[in-house]
């Protein structure tokens, strides 16, 4: 007797339960996501849901080896300058909002369509900050755009965005007919140009926020240097023995000896007539400490915001939603001694905060001022998944190969567009190019591959077979017809109403993978040709604008933005729907809904 609630056998439960733990986890807890995905794997393949081809199909998938390949050819454009030079023969001094949006907007689309979105929005943050200050308008005015901008971009190609390849390729394993890279730009474009209109018209919705950085400007404010005088008692111990190393209110930062700069001051350092000592946290407190160890107050203040010495820099970070550092204090764990940095002061929601930075629990979006190396290597230890800088020391080699690695990128396209070779022939005849005519190197071109990333991709993939296998996209499809009818622009729009809500959660990625059964039944259940469903649902899970943790870039721009959780709901609801509209109009005139043969 077969096990049999609601509809849905034992398979398509475990299968729904594994979903909902999996989803909860990633909101929830700290977990990496690529864990998550792979542990999901695991269930379904130990509980026997998927058979060990179906539970490992993700990772042969054509979507995710072509999402691995694009990262090769990223890397050459980012190693030759191409997104430098762009940016600079881009953006000018337009002098109204409406006009700077557009210059700003336009550009980052362009780019977005053909590279990945998350490279697009880091490479700019900086260069935005920069520019508004030039144009005399708030960078919070400017940034949630930026963003938008590389979203909407993403969707005007297959390779501008995970879901599209995603889609596309259960597309074609489904019916054998490979989409055209070019299959989305006619709505993409639609709805980007809907939405540079809209930004336009709803700025008065964006926030005005000052900038985290210009909290730390004035270092004289949350850092204080003293001077040990020759006839100091602490001269000749150790800073652990000076007591320097645990302090109330504040933390020691750097040792200066002469004309040698310390940092990290270790515990084990000693204390010289004439050092010069800098400590960061509550002036206040810090003044006291100045009283019980005998120290002077400098003479002035050489410890600045804009250069700290040729060894050392002062540079900004912001806390990732997911990273290990939430709810705990730096002081607690080894992050500072294990990347060589100093955590100098912190700043939540646009304001300092003045206790001892090292004491202070940490919470997503903080930003941090750390003294550290001019180069971090954000590579290894997990670095990347606990904070992100905004600014970015890589400096490109522009040059013959820049035209190069253009040419290499745009007969990818071309050739993929026109159908002279499918599209992964196409990345990897790319990525071979750049490598021959050494737009990168071999070691930049494997770093530049997200391992982690390509995880969540192959387990997005497998997620939406265990959904198709078990029968529950087809009950899901069966009950939106049940509530929606037989008009299929209402099935389309309320499964991509609740696609776009749902990727405010979680991957676009997962999203359009767990769709595309749904809608795909639906459509043939209806007696219509799922394309253009399958076409509309691409558009809906990349648009995601209502919260920051609904795209790597928004998150990208939080931080730098000195944004609030609420900044992106006052916005990008209204966005979400607009483009949703503009989404099934510009759909159903460009791919008219066929009945099947």
């Amino acid at each position: 007797m077969s096990f049999e609630l609601f509809g849905f056998g034992l398979d398509a439960w475990i299968t729904i339960v594994t979903v909902l733990a999996m989803f909860s986890v990633m909101l929830f807890t700290k977990l990496r996501s690529d864990l998550v995905f792979l542990g999901a794997i695991g269930i379904l393949f130990v509980t026997g849901v998927l058979d060990a081809k179906g539970a490992f199909s993700g990772f042969s998938s054509t979507s995710v080896i072509v999402i691995g390949v694009l990262f090769v050819v990223v890397a050459g454009l980012m190693n030759t300058g191409v997104l430098h030079l762009m940016v600079r023969l881009l953006l000018g001094q337009p002098n109204t909002y409406a006009k700077a949006v557009v210059r700003l907007m336009l550009p980052v689309a362009a780019l977005s369509s053909f590279l990945s979105n998350t490279t697009v929005v880091s490479l700019f943050v900086n260069i935005v900050k920069m520019w508004s200050k030039k144009l005399n308008i708030a960078p919070s005015k400017l940034l949630i755009p930026l963003s938008y901008a590389s979203g909407m971009g993403g969707v005007c190609t297959l390779i501008g965005t995970p879901p599209n390849l995603i889609i596309s390729g259960l597309y074609a394993d489904k019916t054998g007919i490979s989409m055209n890279v070019l299959a989305t730009a006619i709505p993409g474009i639609f709805c980007l140009f809907v939405g540079v209109l809209s930004v336009i018209a709803m700025r008065k919705l964006l926030p005005v926020r000052q900038t985290p950085e210009s909290v730390f400007e004035s270092t004289s404010e949350y850092t204080i240097e003293m001077l040990v005088p020759s006839d100091n008692p602490y001269i000749g111990k150790t800073v652990a023995e000076a007591g320097l190393n645990n302090i109330r209110g504040g933390s020691l930062i750097e040792v200066v000896h002469f004309d040698e700069m310390i940092s990290p001051a270790n515990d084990d350092e000693i204390i010289m007539g004439g050092d010069r000592l800098v400590f960061s946290g509550d002036i206040d407190e810090l003044l006291y400490l100045r009283d019980t160890h005998h120290f002077v107050s400098a003479d002035h203040h050489v410890f600045a915001y804009s250069e700290v010495s040729r060894d050392r820099q002062l540079r900004t970070a912001y806390v990732k939603f997911g990273s290990s550092l939430i709810n705990d204090t730096i002081k607690k764990n080894d992050f500072e001694k294990k990347y060589n940095m100093t955590l100098v002061a912190v700043a939540r929601s646009g304001n300092r905060i003045k206790e001892s930075p090292r004491e202070v629990k940490l919470q997503a979006g903080d930003t941090l001022l750390f003294e550290c190396p001019p180069r971090v290597n954000i590579n290894e230890g997990g670095f990347s998944s606990q904070i992100q800088f905004f600014d970015n020391n890589d400096v490109p080699n522009i040059g013959p190969r820049t035209l190069i690695s253009t040419a290499i990128m745009l007969a990818m396209v071309v050739l993929s567009a026109i159908g002279v070779m499918s599209l992964l022939q196409c990345a990897f005849i790319a990525a071979a190019a750049m490598l021959i005519f050494r737009c990168c190197s071999p070691d930049q071109a494997m770093k530049a591959i997200n391992w982690d990333i390509l995880m969540v991709f192959a387990g997005s993939v497998v997620l939406g077979l265990a959904i198709q296998n078990t029968g529950i996209a087809q009950r899901l499809a069966t009950g939106i017809l049940d509530v929606c009818g037989t008009n299929p622009i209402v099935v389309m729009t309320a499964v991509c109403l609740v696609g776009t809500f749902i990727t405010e959660f979680i991957s676009n990625t997962a999203a359009g993978a767990m769709f595309f059964p749904i809608m795909y039944n639906a459509a043939e259940q209806l007696g219509y040709e799922p394309y253009p469903f399958l076409i509309a649902l691409m558009v809906s899970v990349s648009s995601s604008f209502a919260t920051p943790i609904g795209s790597p870039t928004h998150m990208l721009v939080y931080g730098p933005g000195g944004y609030r959780f609420s900044d992106f709901m006052r916005i990008g609801l209204l966005m979400n729907l607009i483009i949703l509209a503009a989404n099934i109009f510009i759909v159903n005139i460009v791919y008219p809904l066929t009945p099947l043969q």
